[in-house]
C-alpha cells in the first residue's frame, strides 16, 4: 500500500468535495468555483490521483435495477494462524458478491458487505462459497430490510484542520449543482 501524503489544502478539499457530489462536474465549473484556471485545476487533480488521494471514478448503480436487491452483512470467524487468516481474507475478497471486506476486532475476524439477487442466492453464497473457504469456522448473517443511508462520500467538511488554512473559505461553503 502506498504511503499517502495527508496534507490537503482547502482548494484541494473543495475540489474533492465537488467530485464526490458530482463526479461529472467539468473542470471549467470547478475552476470557477475555486477561483483557479482550468489548467491549474487539471494539474491539481492529476497530482491528487498520483498521490493516491483520488483512487478512481465509478458510476453508482441501483442494485435493484441490476437484480442485486438483497443486501446483507456477514460476520466471519476464521481459525488458524495469522497467515491462514490473511489467506481467508483474500479468498473472501475474491468472491464477486462480496462488496467489502473489513478485518475487525472482537469475536469475529471479518465483516463483509454482500449483495445477492434474493434470499436463496444469499443462502447458496453462504453455504457453497463462503462456508467452503479454508479456515472459515462460522458465519453470522444480518439481512438488511431497508437501507436508510448508503454512501461512499467522505465527510471532508468535518476536517478540523480546515480553519488552519488562511485565505480560503471552508469546504462546507461550497455548493455544487449537477
Amino acid at each position: 500500500m502506498a504511503l499517502i501524503d495527508r496534507t490537503l489544502d482547502t482548494i484541494e478539499l473543495r475540489l474533492l468535495g465537488m467530485l464526490q457530489d458530482y463526479a461529472r462536474v467539468s473542470q471549467a465549473d470547478m475552476a470557477r468555483t475555486v477561483g483557479l484556471a482550468p489548467s491549474a485545476v487539471l494539474e491539481r487533480l492529476r497530482k491528487l490521483e498520483a498521490r493516491g488521494v483520488i483512487r478512481g471514478f465509478a458510476a453508482v448503480l441501483d442494485p435493484r435495477a441490476v437484480d442485486l436487491g438483497q443486501l446483507a452483512f456477514v460476520a466471519v470467524r476464521v481459525s488458524g494462524s495469522g497467515e491462514q487468516e490473511e489467506n481467508a481474507g483474500a479468498r473472501l475478497a475474491a468472491v464477486p458478491e462480496v462488496l467489502e471486506v473489513h478485518h475487525v476486532a472482537g469475536e469475529d475476524c471479518y465483516l463483509l458487505k454482500v449483495r445477492t439477487r434474493d434470499a436463496q442466492h444469499l443462502g447458496a453464497l453462504l453455504r457453497q462459497r463462503l462456508g467452503r473457504i479454508p479456515g472459515v469456522v462460522s458465519t453470522r448473517t444480518t439481512v438488511v430490510l431497508e437501507t436508510v443511508k448508503e454512501t461512499s462520500r467522505l465527510p471532508l467538511e468535518t476536517r478540523t484542520d480546515l480553519k488552519a488554512v488562511q485565505g480560503h473559505e471552508a469546504v462546507a461553503d461550497v455548493e455544487v449543482t449537477p
